[in-house]
């Protein structure tokens, strides 16, 4: 007797914005590990990836990232915490959490 063809669904652990953090998406690259990011309150930031994420963290234009606003210079400059993959971009979009982003292309 055969098992049914159908895969458990996974549990997707998904970070989610809490505090000041808020999801953006990567406009463009503009060197030294930074980028200007459109974030999901509507202001557009200057971010960096921070040394201890320098080598583990590879961004590309389009990508969705959490982002944490510096505490000073809130409105115009922050650090990416993490990029999130492809799974995790269609469970936020699931949930509501990428409503601002509706115009990034699939993945």
């Amino acid at each position: 007797m055969k098992q049914s063809q159908e895969q458990p669904q996974e549990e997707v652990r998904v970070p989610t914005p809490r505090g000041r953090q808020v999801l953006g998406l990567v406009d463009q690259r503009v060197g030294g590990s930074r980028m200007i990011v459109r974030c999901l309150d509507g202001k557009s930031r200057n971010c960096r990836i921070p040394g201890r994420l320098k080598r583990k963290l590879w961004i590309r234009e389009n990508d969705v990232v959490l982002v944490e606003p510096w505490e000073f210079e809130q409105e115009t400059k922050g650090d990416i915490l993490l990029k999130y993959r492809p799974t995790q971009i269609e469970w936020l979009k699931k949930k509501g959490f990428l409503k601002g982003l509706e115009n990034i292309e699939e993945f």
